[in-house]
């Protein structure tokens, strides 16, 4: 999982529509019949965002007057004016939208292509124009007045399409209100069928029967290249995804009638509809989330129609069976509701979502072959003799020789780690090798290249949620280069188990290497960099060694995850000897909750003398006391003591930046364990502090470099 939320800070500039009305209709009074219609036609541009205020005080001075005042900034205005409707443009004629070219030979005509519009002008859209501040029992009548502004009452074609036919019709009224429209048939008669032969006779009666109105949501605008019908074309596109992606049957009966419906439903749907699309959430997360979505609307059904079916002033048993069953099943919608609302707030999806969903779709292990032995699988793309000697004589001979070991090639390195059970060996030869999806390790198996990093390359450019996934007791992966591209949760996640990495080289796109809770991960001289999230997460009650490594050219250099509870276990860390350089933010950064007892729980401290070489450090003695302070005395042997053992050859700049995060490190340990004490003590426990594990956070930090991090070698993250 990335370590931090990508919240897009939209803020469109608002558009008064009450205000623009009031003064239209001031100018309407003082304008003579012939200009009415000019001026109506730019209230509808202007709501669009699509008029100037020059072309307004040209063409209507007073309005203009109005409408814009000089403030003395007008560059800074034009360049927020970005509607993300505004496609049509009265200094130029034509239409501003492609077409929609229908495939095959159809005698229908080619209608707008609306339906590839980006978040930020359906956004706008909602927000400006559609909905503005309404509460959700206000969206009908909301909806209602946009489309009444700028969808044409009548004159323009359209083809009707359902899921048994299209057909061209054209629009003769509109009923904005119940959102229909009047139509009539076009003739000859133009349409499309499938699996059924529609004759005129057919339609005509199916026209009457429907008393020629049909919903406005299934008319696709015919395109013209006057420009005239743009804005209609949008209008319905946007009313199409709003009912289809955003409006839930629910919420009409919603108790938060009073918030703004944009602001608490609209906007969060939309960002997880684009998120989606753009596969920025995990597959398992959006497999959750229809699954929820389609549950809780069958649901809703059975509760509507059990309550519908309830007769109010009935004491029968039969009703009052139903009653109970239709509070059993309003019990189940809620919960479905508050589980769909974790994943459509960014904020919640990130820290609750991705938590309870990872891990739940990886591959589960094979254990030992059951025929016994074990196999070499050499992964090569062409194999030619000088490389087979060389293997033999280097690898194979010496390593593999016995008789429990058969060989096997593949051209494919996905597919021969998808081959692999316990105790196997994969010896990838030198070679680009591209992945189209992720590699998943579930068994204890040790995959290495023959040759130097740079000369083994793995490279997966299709979209996933991780790069290589590994869940076996014990992996070992050496002299291996990695290109991430597009990947969501990571370029390696250590979900559970242990993983050694030893020589390799990871080019991210996204984010490094994650070590999730009960995990180990040993990296070994490794180089990591191009992350635009953190290099190296460390979650919770893992186990991280970091030998040696160059992580560079990363937003964070390692971050260190303290959000889940407080009690949690600590991570254990070993970091020696790494060179943590020329990342976007800190090279490390703890992110752990905003205590606000915090600062009420430390006592002042007098002051203490320099301490003598070898003894305990201040970070030591601020430990003793703050626990202390609420426990009373603890025996020496019971405080976590680390002792500094600094290289003299290390450069300043590293020395301070690993006291800096051993003092933040050890504050965070120390408190977690007086937490647990504490919370040991309430219940009654006698041995509290036998029984508790150790919660010292790391092993060993020191002899780290830290140089030209964009905000210094360590920083805390307060949530």
């Amino acid at each position: 999982m990335a370590e931090e939320v990508v919240c897009l800070d939209v803020q469109p500039q608002e558009a008064n529509v009450s205000q623009t009305e009031h003064i239209v209709d001031d100018a309407e009074i003082a304008c003579s019949e012939s200009v009415r219609k000019e001026r109506v036609d730019l209230e509808s541009e202007m709501e669009m965002g699509a008029v100037t205020r020059e072309e307004l005080a040209k063409d209507v001075p007073h309005i203009s007057q109005g409408l814009f005042q000089d403030d003395g900034d007008g560059d800074e205005d034009d360049n927020d004016d970005d509607s993300g409707t505004d496609y049509h443009n009265s200094d130029q004629s034509g239409t501003q939208l492609q077409r929609a070219e229908r495939n095959g030979h159809t005698a229908l005509p080619d209608t707008f292509q609306t339906n590839h519009l980006i978040y930020y002008e359906r956004f706008k859209a909602y927000q400006d124009y559609m909905l503005g501040d309404c509460k959700t029992s206000e969206v009908k009548a909301f909806t209602a007045d946009y489309l009444e502004k700028v969808v044409e009452p009548c004159e323009w074609q359209a083809v009707w399409c359902t899921d048994v036919f299209d057909v061209l019709v054209e629009v003769v009224d509109v009923d904005y209100k119940e959102m229909k429209a009047k139509v009539e048939l076009v003739l000859p008669l133009q349409c499309e069928t499938r699996g059924c032969e529609l004759t005129e006779d057919a339609m005509r009666a199916l026209l009457e029967a429907t008393l020629h109105k049909v919903p406005v949501l299934e008319l696709q605008v015919v395109y013209e290249e006057t420009g005239d019908f743009d804005q209609t074309a949008l209008a319905l596109e946007h009313l199409r995804f709003f009912y289809k992606h955003i409006w839930r049957k629910w919420d009409e009966e919603d108790e938060d009638d009073d918030f703004d419906y944009f602001v608490r439903c609209v906007e969060p749907r939309l960002r997880l509809y684009y998120d989606i699309l753009e596969d920025r959430v995990p597959a398992g997360l959006v497999v959750e989330y229809h699954a929820l979505l389609s549950r809780c609307s069958e649901k809703y059904q059975e509760f509507s129609s059990l309550r519908n079916g309830l007769s109010s002033d009935s004491d029968s048993e039969l009703d009052n069976v139903s009653m109970v069953e239709g509070l059993r099943l309003y019990d189940q919608v809620e919960t479905l509701k508050r589980k769909l609302r974790i994943i459509e707030n960014p904020l919640l999806r990130y820290v609750l979502g991705y938590k309870v969903n990872s891990g739940q779709h990886f591959s589960a292990a094979k254990g030992r072959r059951p025929e016994g032995g074990r196999v070499v699988h050499v992964v090569c793309a062409s194999a030619t003799v000088g490389l087979l000697q060389s293997l033999m004589a280097d690898k194979l001979g010496p390593e593999f020789s016995g008789e429990e070991f058969e060989v096997q090639f593949h051209s494919d390195p996905q597919l021969a780690v998808s081959t692999c059970y316990e105790g196997d060996v994969v010896i990838v030869c030198p070679g680009h090798y591209n992945v189209n999806s992720s590699i998943s390790i579930p068994d204890s198996i040790l995959l290495e290249g023959y040759g130097l990093p740079d000369e083994v390359v793995i490279e997966k450019k299709s979209k996933g949620d991780t790069f290589v996934e590994c869940t076996g007791a014990s992996v070992k992966i050496s002299n291996l280069k990695f290109i991430q591209h597009d990947a969501i949760e990571g370029i390696l996640c250590v979900r559970q188990g242990a993983l050694e990495m030893e020589n390799c080289v990871m080019q991210c796109n996204t984010t490094g290497v994650i070590v999730r809770t009960s995990a180990q991960l040993s990296m070994n001289m490794c180089d990591l960099y191009g992350s635009k999230g953190a290099g190296v997460e460390i979650y919770p009650g893992s186990v991280c060694s970091l030998l040696g490594n160059g992580i560079h050219h990363c937003k964070e250099g390692i971050l260190i995850k303290d959000f889940a509870d407080q009690l949690d276990a600590m991570p254990k860390i070993t970091m020696v000897n790494n060179v943590i350089h020329n990342n976007e933010g800190y090279g490390v950064i703890l992110v752990k909750p905003n205590d606000s007892r915090s600062s009420e729980d430390q006592p002042a401290k007098a002051g203490i003398a320099d301490e003598p070489e070898g003894s305990v450090g201040p970070a030591e003695v601020d430990t003793a006391i703050e626990m202390g302070s609420s426990e009373g005395d603890l025996p020496e042997a019971e405080i976590p003591i680390i002792v500094v053992e600094e290289d003299c050859c290390v450069a300043s700049e590293g020395s301070e930046g690993n006291d800096a995060i051993k003092r933040e490190l050890m504050a965070t340990s120390a408190k977690k364990l007086r937490l647990q004490r504490s919370r040991a003590n309430q219940v009654g426990s006698m041995q509290a502090d036998e029984n508790l594990p150790s919660q010292e956070m790391f092993v060993s930090i020191q002899g780290n470099q830290f140089k030209r991090n964009g905000k210094g070698s360590f920083g805390t993250f307060l949530y």
